[in-house]
This record gives C-alpha cells, sequence and structure tokens, in this order.
C-alpha cells in the first residue's frame, strides 16, 4: 500500500479526479482518499513514484507520505 499527500486536494470533486488518474494508470487499483488529511492511499501493483507522477499530471502534486 502507498500513502500519498496530495496537497492541492480540497473537495470532492478534487479526490474524484485524484482516483481516476489513479485508475487510469492502474485501473484495478484501490484508491481511498481521506480528504481532510489530504491523503491517498492506493493499493496496486505500480510503484509509489508512477503514482504520484500520475496524480501530479492530473495537477493535483503528490508525494509520498511520510512513514508514522
Amino acid at each position: 500500500m502507498h500513502t500519498l499527500k496530495v496537497e492541492k486536494m480540497s473537495c470532492g470533486g478534487c479526490a474524484a479526479r485524484v482516483t481516476r488518474a489513479v485508475q487510469a494508470l492502474d485501473p484495478e487499483a484501490k484508491v481511498e482518499v481521506l480528504l481532510k488529511d489530504r491523503l491517498v492511499q492506493v493499493e496496486s501493483g505500480e510503484s509509489a513514484d508512477a503514482i504520484a507522477e500520475a496524480v501530479t499530471a492530473a495537477g493535483y502534486p503528490a508525494s509520498q507520505a511520510p512513514r508514522s
């Protein structure tokens, strides 16, 4: 599971666009959006970097969230 920080994600529409960007890369990906924390958790065979690039290309700069 990959966790990404998506700073510009602020509403349900943003969350839907981020989800579509991930699923365009991997249609089988399981995506969970934690909107108030601006986090996206993705279960996918794709690398975290590839997912972050897809989300960033959709207009939502994303990076791997630090592990806690």
